[in-house]
């Protein structure tokens, strides 16, 4: 094998027999630490929150060694909820132009609309805002529904016109 790596037998029988860093004995202490206090807590801590509990603890260990040895052991804190996505792009279609060339300034009433339509993800709601005007800057029309349909923008023009 040493052949075929090119390198001396003596080198590797010296690093066979040398003991480990220091780096790499105080991970080995801290790894059990960390195991013990996650399963301790649920194993639902992220490092950020691990670090914090191990310092009230008294225990000296810095915030980066919590997150590279989470790493190593491959744990990782919870994640609450899931990341809905409310609309999936035509890539093919053509998009429609920009009429206002980005500038949402008006010199008059009623001369220039917004309308925005959001997804609520704490409660699955949409919500559709139609401004009256970029000049007044009032909310005339609004509605909420549960899905994200072409009724809900219709209606809520239909209610501030």
């Amino acid at each position: 094998m040493c052949r075929v790596l090119e390198f001396s037998e003596r080198t590797y029988y010296a690093a066979k027999v040398r003991r480990a860093c220091v780096r790499a004995a105080t991970d080995e202490v801290h790894k059990v630490m960390i195991k013990s206090q996650l399963s301790a807590n649920y194993s639902c801590y992220g490092a950020r929150r691990l670090h914090k509990h191990l310092t009230r603890q008294r225990y000296p260990i810095a915030r980066c060694t919590v997150a590279r040895l989470m790493k190593i052991l491959d744990i990782r804190g919870v994640q609450r909820g899931k990341k809905v996505f409310t609309t999936h792009p035509d890539k093919t279609s053509v998009r429609p132009p920009d009429l206002v060339k980005r500038d949402f300034t008006a010199q008059a009433p009623d001369r220039l609309w917004l309308a925005d339509i959001t997804y609520c993800s704490t409660c699955p709601l949409a919500v559709c805002v139609v401004h009256l005007d970029v000049y007044a800057r009032m909310i005339v029309g609004w509605q909420i529904a549960s899905n994200m349909h072409t009724d809900l923008v219709l209606d809520t023009l239909e209610q501030a016109v």
